[in-house]
């Protein structure tokens, strides 16, 4: 599974959908476009300040994170941003890998 982390900014539109139905209606809507290509919303929640709404989801893989993106996107309700993200341990499995690189100039 890829975990991401989802930013939203709703449009004048948009705020107007989410003070009409609700956050658990958006919560709602989410976690259905999220199951429905196989993911899992872990949480949500609303933010103060320059998102609106912030998700940790896990997804069948990055393509996956991609379609919820471009659907979410296309809407012009949200402004959405999907950031992948890792674990620690994933980080150490990084670390541990050999990996030939020449900077510039050197």
């Amino acid at each position: 599974m890829a975990r991401f982390l989802l930013r939203g900014t709703y449009s004048p539109e948009g705020t107007k959908g989410l003070i009409k139905e609700g956050g658990s209606a958006r919560k709602a809507a989410v976690q259905k476009a999220v199951e429905g290509v196989g993911g899992k919303l872990e949480s949500i929640y609303y933010t103060l300040g320059a998102d609106d709404v912030v998700c940790i989801c896990d997804m069948p893989d990055a393509i996956s994170g991609l379609a919820v993106s471009l659907a979410v996107n296309a809407s012009g309700a949200v402004r959405l941003t999907a950031t992948p993200i890792l674990t620690v341990e994933e980080v150490d499995a990084a670390c541990k890998k050999t990996v030939s690189y020449r900077p510039a100039g050197a």
